[in-house]
């Protein structure tokens, strides 16, 4: 395996057109279609080519489009990028995230080894200092990356490294980028881990080489501490449902528990679980699933692995918390020692199940994983998981499905989302949803009837939180770029890194809803 490119993110001062650098990129609003002071200096020196190409309508900055200026030295950098912002009055701090992307990706298309990023320039009256060097430095780090680690070509290969500088002439606006920025560079890293992770295919990531990762995250983390659970320890716990799940293949399950312990004993802020799916294959079992796109069910580990990655990211950034990351993990395979239909599971709580369909699988590890997070009397709980393709049906690959029991948190939940730029929609699964899994033969089934399946889902994993706090968070359409888009490469995006740091940075402030 090759190594994943190194991209290095930094604020350096400095007045725009003396940058030395491969791109300098600024960022252009679609209205009013003129250019703003910063942009209409730049491109005065290089001979107005950028007001030029605008009044002749071949660069509308629309959001995610690019033009490419060769400035023949008339400015320290070789190229002048421009943006595309959209309409400002509707601009975000996300659309400036989503710009850097863009400016990286298309950096590394064109093997820029630095890259200089301008784009705050055009929202310094509209967003704060801190917020965009934090925004920045996500964004470039999302739009760098590329999953190569097994292409063996060296052919139009990309940089072995991208330096990305964000360039502000004041110095009190530089440190106020600068402090944005490091948190950006954390949580960024932090992103490109998990989808590295993710890509990673079935026969290299299985759960005992997803643990081995734990535990390797957890050397290499100041404050973060792995414990693994193999088949025997998770015996002794009654954990039937995860056992029952990884009963049909070779590769044995685990339970991964990573603790972060940044408020010590004596906190007064809640202690918060973060539980996430990790089904490193997933077949269907019993119940297969069609033989079109299966290699994607690679991807159903992509819940555990966000949670991996965000208790990365909160002990880098020293949060103040005691936070959990539970990780069931299980490979989901047909044999003739798989569970099957009819089975009736006894879980950790107690509770007994009717298997209805194998591939209904997530739920059946994550109620074990649940349970635990009650044990160890956590405030609040949240899974994450790309749990239904039902969620898909109903709000498509634009944004997750959020579901739970208390107000307040999914309030701070949706804040959070606007925050990260990982987008969520409030479903319900009360009572009426329960209803539908509860089993004639056992305590509840595992799956409901056709209609309402992400709803009928969320409601079963409520069964299993007690009286906690409790979010679910179906990632099922978010895990996964089918195809490359104008800001990234095709792949996992390591979505809910971003919006669960976001959310525990939030709740570690003490900010109310």
């Amino acid at each position: 395996m090759k190594k994943i490119m190194d991209v290095k993110v930094s604020v350096q001062r400095a007045e725009l057109h003396k940058i030395k650098t491969d791109m300098l990129c600024v960022g252009v609003f679609s209205d009013p279609k003129k250019l703003d002071d910063t942009n209409r200096l730049l491109d005065k020196k290089i001979g107005a080519s950028a007001e030029k190409i605008i009044k002749l309508g071949d660069f509308k900055a629309e959001e995610h489009t690019t033009e490419v200026l060769y400035t023949a030295g008339k400015i320290a950098a070789q190229r002048l990028m421009l943006v595309g912002l959209g309409e400002k009055k509707k601009a975000t701090l996300d659309t400036l995230r989503d710009a850097a992307s863009c400016a990286a990706y298309k950096a590394a298309a064109l093997n820029i080894k630095r890259l200089s990023l301008a784009l705050h320039k055009a929202f310094e009256d509209k967003l704060d200092t801190v917020e965009m060097g934090r925004a920045c430095a996500e964004g470039a780090y999302f739009g760098s990356f590329r999953y190569d680690e097994y292409v063996t070509k060296t052919e139009d290969a990309g940089p072995d490294k991208l330096m990305i500088d964000i360039v502000e002439p004041d110095q009190k606006d530089a440190a106020k980028l600068n402090k944005g920025c490091a948190a950006g560079i954390v949580v960024g890293r932090a992103q490109n881990l998990a989808r590295m992770l993710s890509n990673r295919p079935g026969n290299v990531i299985n759960p005992s080489t997803l643990a081995a990762e734990a535990m390797k995250l957890a050397r290499q983390t100041k404050g973060l501490k792995c414990t693994v659970l193999n088949e025997k320890a998770m015996q002794k716990k009654n954990m039937g449902g995860i056992l029952a799940v990884g009963s049909g293949s070779k590769s044995a399950p685990r339970f991964i528990i990573l603790q972060y312990n940044g408020a010590g004993k004596s906190s007064r802020l809640p202690t918060v679980a973060l539980v996430g799916k990790a089904i490193t294959f997933d077949s269907g079992g019993i119940s297969i699933k069609p033989a079109a796109n299966m290699e994607a069910m690679k991807l159903d580990k992509s819940g555990g692995i966000a949670v991996m990655a965000t208790l990365k990211a909160a002990a880098e950034l020293k949060l103040p918390l005691n936070i959990y990351g539970l990780i069931p993990s299980a490979e989901n395979l047909p044999s003739a020692t798989s569970y099957r239909p009819g089975d009736i599971i006894t879980t950790a709580s107690g509770k007994t199940v009717e298997i209805q369909n194998t591939d209904a699988e997530g739920r059946m590890i994550l109620c074990d994983a649940l349970n635990y997070a009650v044990r160890q009397k956590c405030d609040i709980i949240i899974d994450i998981a790309t749990l239904t393709g039902a969620c898909v049906v109903a709000l498509g690959q634009y944004m997750a499905g959020l579901f739970g029991n208390d107000d307040e948190l999914i309030k701070k939940l949706q804040n959070a989302a606007q925050d990260s730029g990982e987008r969520v929609w409030y479903m319900p699964s009360g009572d009426d949803y329960a209803k539908e899994m509860k089993s004639k033969i056992a305590d509840l089934k595992n799956i409901g009837s056709k209609w309402g399946g992400a709803c009928t889902a969320a409601a079963f994993l409520g069964q299993f939180v007690d009286k906690a706090k409790w979010a679910h968070l179906d990632i099922a359409g978010m895990d996964v770029f089918e195809h490359s888009t104008s800001c990234s490469a095709e792949g996992s995006t390591g979505f809910g890194v971003r919006l669960l740091t976001a959310f525990l940075t939030a709740l570690s402030k003490g900010r109310k809803a």
